[in-house]
């Protein structure tokens, strides 16, 4: 994809967070989901770790290489017409001008960025070592001159105990995450906790990132909640797998 198209495809996504509250990204995975999505309406995508790798016979959590990953995006976003965001897990080992030169050559023009390294045993980044890989994302981003659009992710609630219990930790580090660029924040596995969403909403400026499902959950509670921006993770992928195995049970011997 040629520089002027990928810059008017990222300013194209700044302009849908500022449009749509929330912002309904549709997680994806191979070409044919990407163009169902794009032709359901929706005005930007997101391909997501978990459901490309499935899609793919690897493991997520870092199971493919950068290399393959950006293989595989590329044909998904070379389908379709609308911004593309990728879930780029913790960074696959790379610098962060190494992941921007990478993503935005296949056309990529988002990313989501994880504190959990799994290349490195599971172990989570603290909270200024996280800032810091996001600012040198938006740094590359801001050098190479392309508005990317960067999604901050925490999994500070998916790894405690009691979700509620690091609540003021993970407000400071979504904090932190603003302060160093982040253009949105995701604190992950408090989907279904109102009053968690809550307390994230109001505690950044930035629009907050949730997983939904798509037959589950209801859009207007999450704008009721001060929600900015909705992905699937993905549930839209097992959601599509409980509806084939009705489909194709009747006919199994």
């Amino acid at each position: 994809m040629d520089f002027r198209t990928t810059v008017a495809r990222a300013q194209r996504l700044n302009e849908l967070h500022a449009e749509h509250k929330p912002l309904v990204l549709p997680t994806v995975w191979d070409a044919w989901s990407a163009r169902t999505a794009a032709d359901a309406g929706f005005p930007a995508l997101t391909i997501g770790s978990h459901p490309l790798a499935d899609s793919r016979g690897a493991d997520d959590h870092e199971g493919q290489t950068f290399e393959e990953v950006l293989t595989a995006v590329r044909t998904i976003i070379a389908a379709v017409d609308v911004p593309v965001s990728v879930d780029l897990e913790a960074g696959y080992g790379q610098q962060p001008a190494d992941l921007v030169a990478g993503l935005t050559e296949a056309g990529g023009v988002g990313l989501n960025i994880e504190d959990t390294v799994h290349s490195e045993g599971g172990r989570v980044r603290g909270t200024q070592e996280h800032a810091e890989f996001i600012g040198g994302l938006r740094a590359a981003a801001d050098d190479a001159g392309i508005p990317l659009w960067v999604n901050g992710r925490t999994d500070l609630f998916l790894h405690a105990e009691k979700p509620s219990d690091v609540l003021e930790e993970a407000v400071e580090r979504l904090r932190a995450l603003e302060r160093a660029g982040a253009d949105s924040v995701y604190p992950v596995g408090i989907q279904d906790d109102d009053d968690l969403l809550t307390a994230v909403t109001g505690a950044v400026t930035v629009p907050v990132n949730s997983t939904a499902h798509p037959v589950k959950h209801d859009l207007e509670r999450f704008r009721r909640l001060g929600v900015g921006r909705i992905t699937y993770g993905p549930l839209l992928q097992f959601a599509m797998t409980d509806a084939m195995k009705s489909m194709l049970g009747p006919w199994a011997p």
